[in-house]
């Protein structure tokens, strides 16, 4: 059986860790999970990844310590993206979303914080316990968590492992939205639909100008979206798909959309 399998379903490509018992994530696994990822950015037929764990316990465990112990280096060859494939995956502008199915620990939770929305099962858990056992979450971790959610709550969680349910952080505003198990894959489809019907390029776009304009003032992310060097922003009012927007709009029909 394969660790990293993919589907697509339309427009969606459909990215599932497979690898019992927890979804432990090594560098080979890592890079498969970049090839993935990879697939996603250049297919012009996608606009938008799922990336979700397979089994009903684990998201992800996180970094697989028994590699560690076997010998593999944390800055082994993690591939394209980094660890998990996506954690540094700076070039990827196409959205991606979590369905988080069960426990994101460690590493599983950075690859979902790594995504640009999350749905999560309602038994799922999520933590960061590395500074509990004498490294740290940097990954992503450390650094995205802060920004996301109120810098003390986030302190806690990364500074003492505890665990944090899909509840707790959906009304943090870092989970989208807590279903049942059962209607996990369900809802992220459905989101993942929803936001494939919208133009590729303006997708592309958005994730172009927000990853430009992080951490940059109001007035500092005008200047850096104005100034010219954003490829496809720069492009974007010219594009067949914006005069086809447009025209669905006048003509009352949905558009139809060409990525270009």
């Amino acid at each position: 059986m394969d660790e990293v399998r993919t589907e697509t379903r339309g427009r969606v490509l459909e990215i599932m860790l497979d690898r019992p018992k927890a979804n432990a994530i090594n560098a080979a696994t890592s890079q498969a999970l970049g090839a993935a990822f990879r697939r996603l950015a250049e297919d012009d037929a996608l606009s938008v990844g799922i990336v979700t764990g397979g089994g009903a316990r684990f998201f992800s465990a996180g970094w697989d310590l028994k590699a560690a112990a076997e010998g593999e280096a944390p800055d082994a060859d993690q591939g394209i993206g980094g660890f998990a494939g996506l954690t540094e995956y700076w070039d990827l502008k196409k959205p991606v979303i979590a369905a988080v199915n069960g426990m994101a620990l460690g590493g599983g939770f950075e690859l979902a914080l790594a995504a640009d929305m999350i749905v999560a099962a309602e038994h799922a858990e999520f933590a960061l316990p590395e500074a509990t056992i004498g490294i740290i979450a940097d990954a992503g971790g450390v650094i995205r968590l802060p920004r996301r959610l109120p810098r003390a709550i986030a302190m806690e969680m990364i500074m003492t492992g505890r665990r944090a349910s899909a509840a707790e952080l959906a009304r943090w505003g870092l989970v989208n939205e807590v279903v049942p198990a059962d209607r996990l894959m369900a809802a992220a489809r459905a989101l993942a639909e929803r936001v494939a019907a919208a133009a590729p390029l303006s997708l592309q776009a958005v994730k172009e100008v927000d990853r430009a304009s992080e951490g940059l003032s109001e007035r500092a992310a005008y200047e850096i979206t104005r100034a010219g060097g954003l490829e496809i922003y720069g492009r974007i009012y010219d594009s067949e798909d914006a005069r086809e927007g447009i025209a669905s709009v006048t003509e009352k029909r949905a558009p139809v959309w060409k990525g270009r």
